[in-house]
């Protein structure tokens, strides 16, 4: 294995070369994205400042008993954007939630669902808890009283506010936030569709737990077939076969999405960086392994057996290597260390992982972003799709699959009697009508190539756009507006 090679410059280096200024919140980083996308638009003034701030954040606090002990607990649920009902949004689970990340993750939330065409307004939720203190039961109890808050203030709803799996909760918490649901609104017959992300038996959708990291794929992939963007990126090819690639965060995202490039695309995952620490290896790891390794490992990758290992994951940021894909948390790129990234291409995974600050930096230096608006948007894509199905009461391909085998099977019969001979693997290929897991990855793959196709068109175009966030944004931005303007919100 080859030597890593690792920047040393450290914090007081870069302090002694460039000014640290404060970093500014996660909200205020989108408000100022959206601030430089509005600059390149035509929106009237006041329009411009209802469509950027939040429209409505409702506060709780309840109490639970759990093993004879009263707990307090406070959460949040915020409505950013209502130009489209339901609006839509995750519930986040974490011991540093806040009013002002859950603030910002709804506004996100509006513009990526205006970006890529998903008849959402923009929502989230936060919890202030740590699930790893509590156990299943008491788990259970306190998201069931969250619940019931939010769906007594109509917070929850088919109609009105559809949460989703986030940060700390997946498809067990909404199956409880279903079943409370359902207690409290017997009468509603589209009661599955008042949260997505749900297991396939209870109503959910094949393809929903990858569907996040998948879109990022998608996304990449995309990228690669605009020979522009690859050579602004100092990048070469038209695939990501044999790119080195570098992973932070392993959770549900980072997990698939590795896992995808490196199985599916040829693409190298040479450095896996986790919260105890990162492993790195040139020849790339086989992702699978090492997530087998940290699910029975109690969630750590520290003692995996191959690779180098380095107790602070934070130094790998800096390790050179053709893509950097954060999917965890926001920040993780900052001022402090945005000098030393040496990625060409930096794909946000998570939501936020680069700060305003550090982005004015990387655009300075020539790193190429893609941004989190929209390549994070495969989650609610397919909770769309997820939705959709609730409402319609039927899953995707029970009404066409079989008419479908039978025609593709009636054009094997002709191919075949014109004298050509089929393989059994082109006729299995070709024969099978698509079930739901086709189709949902299918809507996926089509809506990440149009909506990165607009932002491309839109950043190569229009000289006034400096980088691929401000064109989608500003896509964004112009669609919301119309739709409140049609609505005659505005003449």
């Amino acid at each position: 294995m080859l030597d890593v090679v690792l920047s040393e410059a450290k914090i007081g280096e870069i302090n002694m070369t460039v000014p640290l200024e404060k970093e500014v919140s996660f909200l205020e980083s989108v408000n100022l994205s959206f601030d430089k996308a509005l600059a390149t638009l035509d929106i009237p003034e006041g329009m411009a400042q209802y469509i950027k701030n939040v429209n409505n954040v409702y506060q709780v606090r309840f109490p639970v008993k759990i093993k004879g002990k009263i707990e307090n607990f406070v959460g949040w649920r915020s409505v950013h954007s209502d130009h489209k009902l339901p609006a839509k949004g995750g519930i986040r689970f974490a011991p540093n939630v806040n009013q002002n990340e859950v603030e910002a993750l709804a506004a996100l939330m509006s513009y990526k669902c205006a970006l890529v065409d998903v008849p959402f307004g923009g929502s989230k939720g936060g919890l202030l808890i740590d699930p790893k203190k509590y156990d299943r039961d008491a788990m259970e109890k306190i998201t069931r009283r969250f619940a019931f808050e939010l769906i007594q203030k109509d917070y929850i709803g088919s109609g009105v506010n559809v949460p989703a799996p986030d940060m700390g909760t997946g498809q067990r918490e909404m199956s409880w936030i279903v079943s409370t649901y359902t207690a409290h609104q017997p009468k509603d017959i589209n009661y599955l569709g008042c949260v997505t992300g749900k297991p396939v038996s209870q109503g959910g959708i094949q393809g929903r737990v990858e569907a996040t990291g998948r879109g990022v794929v998608f996304g990449l992939r995309e990228f690669f077939r605009h020979p522009e963007g690859v050579k602004l990126a100092n990048l070469k090819g038209d695939s990501l076969e044999g790119k080195k690639i570098i992973i932070q965060g392993l959770g549900n995202v980072g997990y698939h999405t590795a896992k995808i490039l490196e199985e599916e695309d040829g693409a190298k995952i040479v450095a896996i960086l986790e919260w105890d620490g990162a492993i790195y290896d040139d020849n790339g790891f086989n992702v699978e392994e090492v997530f087998r390794y940290k699910v029975e490992n109690k969630g750590s990758i520290k003692g995996f057996a191959k690779g180098k290992f380095f107790k602070n994951s934070a130094e790998l940021l800096e390790q050179e290597c053709d893509i950097l894909i954060p999917a965890a948390m926001e920040g993780v790129i900052n001022q402090t260390n945005a000098h030393c990234i040496k990625a060409k291409l930096i794909a946000e995974a998570a939501n936020g992982p680069v700060t305003f600050k550090a982005e004015t930096i990387l655009h300075e230096r020539g790193v190429v972003i893609i941004p989190d608006v929209y390549l994070n948007a495969g989650g609610v894509t397919v909770s769309y799709f997820e939705w959709i199905k609730n409402l319609s009461h039927i899953r995707f391909g029970r009404m066409q699959r079989r008419y479908e085998d039978n025609q593709n099977n009636l054009f094997i019969k002709a191919i075949e009697q014109s004298g050509e001979k089929l393989s059994e693997d082109i006729k299995s290929k070709i024969g099978n009508g698509p079930v739901e897991i086709d189709l949902v990855r299918s809507g996926l793959d089509d809506t990440m190539r149009i909506a990165f196709q607009q932002i491309h068109e839109r950043y190569w175009a229009e000289k006034n756009i400096a980088s691929y966030r401000v064109a989608a944004m500003a896509i964004s931005i112009e669609k919301i507006y119309n739709s409140y303007r049609i609505m005659g919100i505005y003449p």
